[in-house]
């Protein structure tokens, strides 16, 4: 169950990706519908050279997800409480290694990608003062159940541009999961220990398994 939330996680996350010059991040509705479709076309187009190799994945994750992604910020809200006394140098190494997790994560999470559909909630209404907004999503993977997500975004405030920091599937924050996982060790090894693991998870080669 958890790997097919985290398959549809990525399949929709992924389509926060194309040219920035292209996409209006300021209504970030639009932009995730645009995106998707545009994400989606790359990895059809590309299957036949994902499949003689597979690390292409972390290049259309690093060109096609990440620049409408606020990963320092959601490292810093995973970090919580134990950035309090924490050395700079060591929370800046911590926060370039979740963004190189979170590009292999998303990477090998995409080698199970089959064309699944997505249809959008209703765009959220929102005013020149909101800085949080959710965006619901289903995804339609027939014949098993629909999947619903919920990804939360934020407002810049002197861009008024809108970035990912964290979703939701079947009511389970990611974010909040991953701070549970990793919190123990932070508090007992230290940040940069946790980032030591977490760079090496990244460098590891993104692989074909077998599909569940």
């Amino acid at each position: 169950m958890l790997a097919r939330l985290l398959l549809s996680v990525c399949a929709v996350f992924s389509a926060f990706g194309t040219s920035a010059a292209e996409v209006d991040k300021t209504e970030p509705y639009k932009m995730m519908k645009q995106v998707a479709e545009v994400t989606f076309e790359r990895l059809k187009a590309e299957q036949p050279k994902i499949k003689q190799d597979p690390d292409l994945l972390k290049v259309i994750v690093e060109e096609e997800l990440m620049p409408y992604v606020n990963y320092r910020y959601a490292g810093l809200k995973l970090l919580g409480p134990n950035l309090k006394g924490a050395k700079r140098e060591d929370v800046l190494e911590f926060i370039d290694a979740f963004r190189a997790y979170l590009i292999a994560s998303y990477a090998q999470v995409l080698t199970q990608y089959s064309d699944q559909q997505i249809e959008f909630g209703p765009e959220p209404s929102i005013d020149d003062s909101k800085r949080i907004t959710s965006i619901k999503v289903d995804i339609i993977d027939t014949p098993r159940p629909n999947i619903k997500l919920e990804f939360k975004l934020r407002k810049d405030n002197k861009s008024g541009e809108w970035e990912a920091f964290d979703m939701i599937a079947e009511g389970i924050s990611l974010l909040s999961s991953k701070q549970s996982e990793w919190n123990s060790k932070i508090r007992q090894e230290g940040i940069l220990s946790v980032a030591k693991d977490l760079e090496k998870l990244a460098a590891e080669p993104i692989r074909f398994e077998a599909k569940k």
